[in-house]
């Protein structure tokens, strides 16, 4: 049972190493790559296309508003 138990705490100290070092890589890549992503956004800028939002008009029309919480309740 003494050998289960150390083959078990064995097998577990692994799998943790191993999922560990797999993360701390991966955080390592991940800030590579964040840091050459910046570099390739000066170099080459990509421009925003700015839209215009149309201004919601707001109406005191309640009977609008009931209407179509009505008509919402009956499809529900």
């Amino acid at each position: 049972m003494n050998e289960q138990l150390l083959e078990g705490l064995t097998l577990l100290a692994m799998g943790m190493g191993f999922v560990l070092t797999f993360l701390c890589s991966m955080i390592f890549a991940m800030r590579i790559m964040s840091a050459v992503v910046g570099y390739l956004n000066k170099i080459f800028p990509v421009t925003v296309e700015s839209t215009d939002k149309k201004a919601v008009q707001k109406t005191g029309d309640d009977g609008a508003i009931a209407l179509a919480l009505a008509a919402a309740m009956i499809r529900k």
